[in-house]
């Protein structure tokens, strides 16, 4: 799936220009969704956190039961060298991918002795900094650890992040607010969340229903620093309805304020844009 313009592909051990064909129709990835991938960003000239990203990358894999083949330091050299390419004015999306090739006796487990692995970067522009999303509720949920393999950034966990945004979109919503079996708030559709209430911040607290973000944790951090009170806790739709900022989480687009939750309206409040203000400072002069 070509989301983005100007593709390079790494696989089999070199840079190809486009949208290079790296799975057989007979790959356990494509027959039987033994595929992981994660995401890193290049903008502004940095690339925040890509380690964390490549690590946790071959993280998923040993989750899906893949046997990783790209050391993490490996990683983040190919994806350096990837982006010479590129200028420091594009935005690029960095996705490297592991899906399984063999099975075993029954085909359903992949083989631990072949993988396969790729590189894709991207080019996707940042959202502006005025982009924002609605929200609606969704009757789908985030599932738990005993049903799928939530520990992992697993492509097999995606229909049901489409469901829910298929869901949203017919309501008239941009992204759906998502529970977990519990029925508390986990994130939405596409990546984490925040709100805000009386100058403090509030996350739902990771409990293994979904993938505490390394952009969560990033903005975390940057808050905690400069002095304002984060909480990771327990929080009902309820929470969300009552607070004074709602903000998302994600790589893609690192923050990203809500401006509804079905009848309840927000405004880009101060926090929200701290949060950005933060990360960007952060990024530019860490990286």
């Amino acid at each position: 799936m070509a989301t983005g313009t100007n593709i390079r592909t790494y696989f089999n051990g070199t840079w190809h220009d486009g949208d290079v064909a790296v799975i057989r129709a007979a790959d356990h990835g494509a027959w039987l969704g033994s595929g992981v991938f994660d995401g890193a960003r290049f903008f502004d000239g940095v690339i925040p956190d890509l380690e964390a990203h490549c690590a946790r990358t071959n993280r998923s894999a040993e989750a899906m039961m893949l046997s990783p083949t790209v050391s993490t330091e490996d990683m983040v050299e190919i994806a350096l060298e990837g982006l010479k390419a590129f200028s420091p004015g594009q935005a690029i999306y960095i996705r490297p991918m592991y899906w399984g090739i063999d099975g075993d006796v029954t085909a359903i487990v992949p083989s631990t002795d072949s993988t396969g692995f790729a590189l894709c970067l991207e080019e996707i522009p940042m959202a502006p900094p005025t982009a924002s999303v609605t929200l609606t509720t969704t009757r789908f949920r985030r599932p738990v650890l005993e049903d799928a393999i939530v520990n992992a950034k697993a492509g097999c966990l995606y229909p049901n992040n489409a469901r829910m945004l298929r869901e949203a979109r017919a309501k008239g919503f941009s992204n759906a607010l998502v529970a977990d079996v519990m029925g508390n708030v986990a994130e939405t559709a596409t990546a984490n969340i925040f709100l805000v209430k009386d100058g403090e911040v509030f996350t739902p607290i990771a409990n293994g229903t979904f993938l505490s973000g390394i952009t969560r944790a990033r903005h975390i951090a940057n808050l905690q620093a400069d002095g304002v009170t984060v909480h990771e806790a327990v929080l009902g739709f309820d929470d969300f309805h009552d607070a004074d900022e709602v903000f998302m989480s994600g790589n893609m687009n690192k923050v990203t304020p809500v401006t509804a939750l079905d009848d309840t309206s927000y405004q880009v409040g101060p926090v929200t844009r701290k949060v950005r203000e933060l990360y960007w400072d952060w990024a530019t002069s860490a990286t």
